[in-house]
C-alpha cells in the first residue's frame, strides 16, 4: 500500500456555513430535541431508559448515513442534530433523574469531558474549525463534541434553572443575553471565532430547551400550555422550511 493510499479520503466539508440560518435552525432543532424527548418519555409513556435506547439506535443509524455521505446534505445533517440533541439531553436526564447524580456534578463532569475532547481533537488535527470537516476522523471529533455540548448544555441549563428558579421566560432572556455577549466579544473585542462558536453552540442548547419548556409546559407550571406534541410539530415545520432566512456568516471562521 502506498503512502498516498493510506491517507484518509478527503470529502467536501460536511458541516454547513455558520450563517444566521444555521443559528436559527440550531435553536429550532434543540427545542424539538427537548420537547420530543418529553413527548416520548411522558406522553407516549416509554420512560426515560427506553426513550434513551430508542433514540440512541436512531442516532446511530443517522450518523452511519451521515458518515457515508461525501458532502453536506442538509436533511441528513439536521436530522442527526435533532437526534443527538435528544440523546445528549437524555444522557444528562438519566444521570440526574435516573441515577441521582447532582446537577453540579454532571455539569462539572461534562465540562471536563468536552474540554478533553477539544484537547484531543486539537492535538491530533491542529484545528477545531468546523469549516475543515474533510475527513472521517475530523467528523468523528466533531460529532463527539456536539454530543457533549448538548449533555453539558442540559446539565448547566437545569442547574441554573433549579438554583435561580428564574422561570421559563427569564431563562430564555438570560441565555439569549449570554449569546449576545459572546457575539459582542467576537465582533467588538476580537474573541477568537472558533472559541466564540463553541461557546455559543453550548448556550443554544439551554436557550432552545427554555423556549420549548415555556411553550409546552402547563400554565400552572409557568408555560403556555401548548403541549409537547404541538410544540414539536410547530418547530419541526419551521425548521424544515427551505427558504428560512440565510444571512451572512455570524461566528465560526
Amino acid at each position: 500500500m502506498t503512502r498516498h493510499a493510506a491517507l484518509p479520503r478527503l470529502k467536501s466539508n460536511k458541516v454547513p456555513e455558520v450563517t444566521l440560518y444555521f443559528w436559527v435552525i440550531k435553536v429550532l432543532c434543540t427545542t424539538v430535541g427537548e420537547t420530543a424527548a418529553d413527548y416520548l418519555n411522558d406522553t407516549v409513556g416509554l420512560g426515560l431508559t427506553r426513550t434513551a435506547l430508542v433514540m440512541s439506535v436512531l442516532l446511530v443509524a443517522a450518523l452511519v448515513l451521515q458518515f457515508r455521505l461525501r458532502s453536506y446534505v442538509a436533511g441528513v445533517y439536521w436530522v442527526s442534530v435533532v437526534l443527538i440533541s435528544i440523546v445528549g439531553t437524555l444522557i444528562t436526564d438519566e444521570l440526574t433523574d435516573g441515577i441521582g447524580v447532582p446537577l453540579a456534578v454532571t455539569t462539572a463532569v461534562f465540562t471536563v469531558v468536552l474540554a478533553a475532547t477539544f484537547v484531543l481533537w486539537y492535538a491530533v488535527e491542529r484545528t477545531l474549525s468546523i469549516h475543515t470537516i474533510l475527513t472521517t476522523r475530523r467528523e468523528g471529533f466533531y460529532w463527539a463534541a456536539v454530543l457533549f455540548t448538548f449533555a453539558l448544555g442540559t446539565a448547566a441549563g437545569d442547574l441554573v434553572a433549579e438554583r435561580l428558579s428564574l422561570g421559563y421566560p427569564l431563562s430564555v432572556v438570560l441565555f439569549a443575553a449570554l449569546i449576545a455577549v459572546v457575539a459582542g466579544a467576537r465582533f467588538v473585542l476580537g474573541l477568537n471565532a472558533i472559541t466564540a462558536f463553541w461557546i455559543a453552540y453550548i448556550l443554544t442548547r439551554p436557550l432552545g430547551a427554555s423556549i420549548g419548556d415555556y411553550l409546552s409546559q402547563a400554565r400552572k407550571d409557568g408555560g403556555l400550555g401548548l403541549g409537547t406534541t404541538v410544540t414539536s410539530v410547530i418547530f419541526l415545520a419551521v425548521a424544515a422550511r427551505p427558504n428560512l432566512g440565510r444571512a451572512g456568516v455570524i461566528l465560526g471562521r
